[in-house]
Protein backbone atom coordinates (compact mmCIF):
# COMPACT_ATOMS: atom_id res chain seq x y z
CA UNK A 1 0.00 0.00 0.00
CA UNK A 2 1.10 3.29 -0.98
CA UNK A 3 1.49 6.02 1.71
CA UNK A 4 0.60 9.13 0.20
CA UNK A 5 0.68 13.04 2.22
CA UNK A 6 -3.08 12.72 2.65
CA UNK A 7 -2.74 9.79 4.50
CA UNK A 8 -0.60 10.93 7.18
CA UNK A 9 -2.86 14.00 7.29
CA UNK A 10 -5.47 12.65 9.76
CA UNK A 11 -2.64 11.49 12.29
CA UNK A 12 -1.06 15.49 12.15
CA UNK A 13 -4.03 16.51 14.43
CA UNK A 14 -3.26 13.51 17.05
CA UNK A 15 -5.39 10.51 17.93
CA UNK A 16 -8.22 8.96 16.38
CA UNK A 17 -10.97 9.47 18.89
CA UNK A 18 -12.83 5.74 17.74
CA UNK A 19 -9.70 4.15 17.83
CA UNK A 20 -9.04 5.39 21.07
CA UNK A 21 -12.75 4.54 22.10
CA UNK A 22 -12.21 1.05 21.05
CA UNK A 23 -8.98 0.49 22.76
CA UNK A 24 -10.67 1.63 26.00
CA UNK A 25 -13.48 -0.54 25.65
CA UNK A 26 -11.09 -3.52 24.92
CA UNK A 27 -9.20 -2.86 27.91
CA UNK A 28 -12.14 -2.54 29.73
CA UNK A 29 -13.30 -6.14 28.79
CA UNK A 30 -9.77 -8.18 29.30
CA UNK A 31 -9.54 -6.22 32.46
CA UNK A 32 -13.10 -7.60 33.39
CA UNK A 33 -13.71 -10.74 31.68
CA UNK A 34 -10.23 -11.63 31.28
CA UNK A 35 -9.38 -11.52 35.28
CA UNK A 36 -13.06 -13.59 35.84
CA UNK A 37 -11.48 -16.41 33.95
CA UNK A 38 -7.88 -16.24 35.49
CA UNK A 39 -6.71 -19.20 37.82
CA UNK A 40 -4.13 -16.53 39.51
CA UNK A 41 -5.31 -15.21 42.98
CA UNK A 42 -3.36 -12.28 43.02
CA UNK A 43 -5.30 -10.87 39.91
CA UNK A 44 -7.83 -9.91 42.14
CA UNK A 45 -5.51 -8.15 44.26
CA UNK A 46 -3.66 -6.37 40.83
CA UNK A 47 -6.45 -5.47 39.72
CA UNK A 48 -7.47 -3.41 42.63
CA UNK A 49 -4.19 -2.02 42.80
CA UNK A 50 -4.25 -0.96 39.21
CA UNK A 51 -4.42 2.82 39.33
CA UNK A 52 -1.70 2.88 42.09
CA UNK A 53 0.82 0.92 40.62
CA UNK A 54 0.20 0.61 36.50
CA UNK A 55 -0.66 4.80 36.51
CA UNK A 56 -3.97 3.98 34.33
CA UNK A 57 -4.76 7.59 33.67
CA UNK A 58 -4.80 7.75 30.26
CA UNK A 59 -6.81 4.77 29.75
CA UNK A 60 -8.94 6.10 32.69
CA UNK A 61 -9.21 9.60 30.42
CA UNK A 62 -10.85 7.88 27.56
CA UNK A 63 -13.05 5.61 30.17
CA UNK A 64 -14.37 8.59 31.30
CA UNK A 65 -16.32 9.49 27.52
CA UNK A 66 -17.55 5.93 27.75
CA UNK A 67 -21.36 5.49 28.76
CA UNK A 68 -22.78 4.67 31.65
CA UNK A 69 -23.65 1.25 30.89
CA UNK A 70 -20.39 0.34 29.46
CA UNK A 71 -17.68 -2.20 30.90
CA UNK A 72 -15.36 0.71 30.08
CA UNK A 73 -18.18 3.35 31.45
CA UNK A 74 -18.32 1.09 34.77
CA UNK A 75 -14.62 1.04 35.61
CA UNK A 76 -13.91 4.65 35.35
CA UNK A 77 -16.99 5.21 37.89
CA UNK A 78 -15.38 2.52 39.97
CA UNK A 79 -11.88 3.86 39.83
CA UNK A 80 -13.49 7.56 40.44
CA UNK A 81 -15.03 6.35 43.46
CA UNK A 82 -12.13 4.76 44.68
CA UNK A 83 -9.75 6.86 44.38
CA UNK A 84 -12.03 9.24 45.82
CA UNK A 85 -12.17 7.08 49.27
CA UNK A 86 -8.36 7.35 48.87
CA UNK A 87 -8.07 10.33 48.56
CA UNK A 88 -10.54 11.94 51.50
CA UNK A 89 -11.31 8.85 53.33
CA UNK A 90 -12.34 10.96 56.89
CA UNK A 91 -14.70 13.38 54.61
CA UNK A 92 -15.70 10.48 53.17
CA UNK A 93 -16.69 8.16 56.59
CA UNK A 94 -18.01 11.16 57.36
CA UNK A 95 -20.18 11.44 54.84
CA UNK A 96 -21.63 8.08 55.21
CA UNK A 97 -21.88 7.77 58.53
CA UNK A 98 -24.18 10.69 58.37
CA UNK A 99 -26.31 8.49 55.71
CA UNK A 100 -26.38 5.10 57.52
CA UNK A 101 -29.08 5.53 59.50
CA UNK A 102 -31.62 7.05 56.90
CA UNK A 103 -30.56 4.53 54.10
CA UNK A 104 -30.44 0.97 55.94
CA UNK A 105 -31.01 -1.23 53.08
CA UNK A 106 -28.08 -0.02 51.34
CA UNK A 107 -25.84 0.63 54.07
CA UNK A 108 -26.22 -3.93 54.20
CA UNK A 109 -25.76 -3.98 50.57
CA UNK A 110 -22.47 -1.43 50.59
CA UNK A 111 -20.91 -3.51 53.19
CA UNK A 112 -18.93 -1.12 55.51
CA UNK A 113 -18.01 -2.13 58.71
CA UNK A 114 -19.33 -0.40 61.53
CA UNK A 115 -18.64 2.10 62.69
CA UNK A 116 -17.38 3.61 59.46
CA UNK A 117 -13.90 4.82 59.75
CA UNK A 118 -11.31 5.87 57.40
CA UNK A 119 -9.80 2.35 57.14
CA UNK A 120 -12.88 0.37 56.91
CA UNK A 121 -14.09 2.44 53.82
CA UNK A 122 -10.81 1.78 52.21
CA UNK A 123 -10.71 -1.86 52.81
CA UNK A 124 -14.32 -1.89 52.12
CA UNK A 125 -13.98 -0.16 48.20
CA UNK A 126 -10.93 -2.92 47.62
CA UNK A 127 -13.06 -5.56 48.59
CA UNK A 128 -15.84 -4.47 46.03
CA UNK A 129 -13.50 -3.48 43.61
CA UNK A 130 -11.40 -7.38 44.45
CA UNK A 131 -14.84 -9.19 43.36
CA UNK A 132 -14.34 -7.43 39.49
CA UNK A 133 -11.70 -11.07 39.12
CA UNK A 134 -13.05 -12.87 42.08
CA UNK A 135 -17.54 -12.72 41.98
CA UNK A 136 -20.30 -11.12 39.90
CA UNK A 137 -19.57 -8.24 38.23
CA UNK A 138 -23.23 -7.20 39.19
CA UNK A 139 -22.51 -7.20 42.74
CA UNK A 140 -19.54 -5.18 42.56
CA UNK A 141 -21.92 -2.51 41.08
CA UNK A 142 -24.63 -2.86 42.85
CA UNK A 143 -22.16 -2.30 46.24
CA UNK A 144 -20.54 0.76 44.93
CA UNK A 145 -23.96 1.46 43.64
CA UNK A 146 -25.43 1.01 47.41
CA UNK A 147 -21.92 2.83 48.60
CA UNK A 148 -22.51 5.88 46.42
CA UNK A 149 -25.74 5.84 48.04
CA UNK A 150 -25.45 6.25 51.30
CA UNK A 151 -23.11 9.11 51.01
CA UNK A 152 -25.38 10.82 48.71
CA UNK A 153 -28.13 10.65 51.89
CA UNK A 154 -25.53 11.56 54.03
CA UNK A 155 -24.29 14.53 52.18
CA UNK A 156 -28.23 15.61 51.74
CA UNK A 157 -28.09 15.33 55.52
CA UNK A 158 -25.30 17.29 56.19
CA UNK A 159 -25.01 21.48 56.46
CA UNK A 160 -22.98 23.15 53.89
CA UNK A 161 -23.30 20.31 51.13
CA UNK A 162 -24.29 22.04 47.54
CA UNK A 163 -27.21 20.52 46.05
CA UNK A 164 -25.15 19.67 43.15
CA UNK A 165 -22.83 17.39 45.45
CA UNK A 166 -26.09 15.95 46.62
CA UNK A 167 -26.80 14.81 42.92
CA UNK A 168 -23.54 14.15 41.39
CA UNK A 169 -23.28 11.09 43.92
CA UNK A 170 -27.40 10.43 43.62
CA UNK A 171 -26.54 9.93 39.89
CA UNK A 172 -23.73 7.84 40.34
CA UNK A 173 -25.30 5.42 42.15
CA UNK A 174 -28.45 5.09 39.63
CA UNK A 175 -25.86 4.56 36.95
CA UNK A 176 -23.75 2.12 38.66
CA UNK A 177 -27.33 0.26 39.47
CA UNK A 178 -28.70 0.75 36.34
CA UNK A 179 -25.64 -1.18 34.70
CA UNK A 180 -26.06 -3.82 37.32
CA UNK A 181 -28.88 -4.46 36.11
CA UNK A 182 -27.35 -4.29 32.53
CA UNK A 183 -24.83 -7.22 33.25
CA UNK A 184 -27.56 -9.26 35.27
CA UNK A 185 -29.70 -8.93 31.91
CA UNK A 186 -27.49 -9.36 28.91
CA UNK A 187 -23.74 -9.03 30.55
CA UNK A 188 -22.24 -4.85 29.77
CA UNK A 189 -19.71 -4.49 26.93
Amino acid sequence: MTRTGSFFEGFAEGADPELLQEAADRAAILLVRGARASDDAAVADRLVHLADTEGIEAIAEVWSGSPPDSLAGCLWRLYLLRSWVYADPAAVAREFEAGRSAAQVARVVAGVADPPGPDELRAMIDQVLGGIAAGDFADVLFRAAAFARVVATGRAALPGTSHDDVRRMLGLAEQLESAGHVELARGLG
